[in-house]
């Protein structure tokens, strides 16, 4: 492809640094591995040492899928925690929401670019060593809601798809996130937390007030992608980690990522049954302090 000519003050310009991993982060075995079409379907992995298929954890940055990318590992899991257990990893890039999109809703794009890039990673299962039924994903914020949309979402195979990567699973064995936003819901917001301002975003919507005000007519698209409301007594266990504790009904310092999040689908879980650990600053019974602890502990103890 030919280079467009470039302006004097463009050459002159320091040009924009490429994201890098945390230097607690190895090097992945493979890098750039694209799981589909657009410039941002690429993801990296990273394999653990194993002469059996090994569980895999499948991480989603965060950055309200407006902007961030995989190099944020570090924020989310220990990456050589989880190989030295013999646990692989996934970091996956995705579609970022656009305002002038044709994608209805625009958080279509990267919730579905997680979906297909997790059922890339078990077409590979086989030439990657990968226990295709002990995948977990992880995250935080928006890559944490996109995590638990996976968790709680009916499959997506589709057995009868020539495509051989469409007919993959997209069902996870667990799931382990920090910060999460578990509803996208305005009304469910406001009731848990009054200062609520997140998510319209993911509707194309420009602001709180628009949101609430456009509830109704966009329901069916709140139902489809809030996790909350997709919740199934078939769901796996999840572990959700906040980093202050809940106030329900008050307003929050960060209301875009209070505990109140937490405790609201931690209740939710347990009138379906679904296994849900809640952890934050002063929270009781607290086994796993980390999302990474949990990942461990329920990956290699199937």
């Amino acid at each position: 492809m030919a280079l467009s000519s470039t302006s004097t003050a463009e050459q002159s310009s320091s040009p924009v640094k490429a994201p890098a991993y945390h230097a607690s982060v190895p090097k992945a075995t493979f890098s750039n591995i694209p799981y589909g079409k657009q410039q941002r379907h690429i993801l990296d992995f990273w394999q653990a040492v194993s002469n059996k298929p090994t569980p895999l954890v499948f991480v989603i940055h965060g950055g309200g899928w407006k902007n961030g990318s995989k190099e944020r590992l570090n924020r989310f899991v220990d990456a050589s925690a989880l190989l030295k257990q013999g646990i692989s990893v996934v970091a996956i890039n995705y579609r970022l929401i656009r305002k002038d999109t044709d994608i209805k809703p625009p958080v279509k794009a990267p919730l579905y670019d997680a979906a297909r890039a997790l059922q890339f990673v078990r077409s590979k299962a086989k030439e990657w060593n990968i226990d295709k039924n002990r995948i977990a994903a992880a995250g935080a914020s928006a890559g944490a809601c996109s995590s638990l949309w996976l968790a709680f979402h009916d499959d997506l195979a589709d057995p009868e798809n020539a495509d051989p990567i469409a007919r993959e699973s997209t069902r996870l064995y667990c799931a382990a996130v920090n910060n999460a936003q578990t509803t996208l819901d305005p009304k469910q917001m406001k009731q848990w937390t009054p200062n609520s301002k997140y998510g319209g975003h993911a509707f194309g919507l420009q602001n709180f007030d628009e949101f609430l005000a456009e509830r109704a007519e966009i329901l069916p698209w709140i139902q489809e992608y809030s996790p909350y409301a997709l919740v199934s007594p078939d769901d796996p266990p999840i572990f959700l980690s906040y980093k202050s504790a809940p106030a329900l009904g008050k307003k929050q310092k960060d209301p875009t990522h209070t505990a109140n999040f937490g405790v609201k689908l931690q209740e939710r879980c347990m009138e379906l049954g679904v296994k849900c650990e809640l952890v934050y600053p002063g929270a009781p019974k607290v086994k796993y302090k980390t999302a990474t602890d949990y990942l461990i502990a329920k990956l290699t103890n199937p």
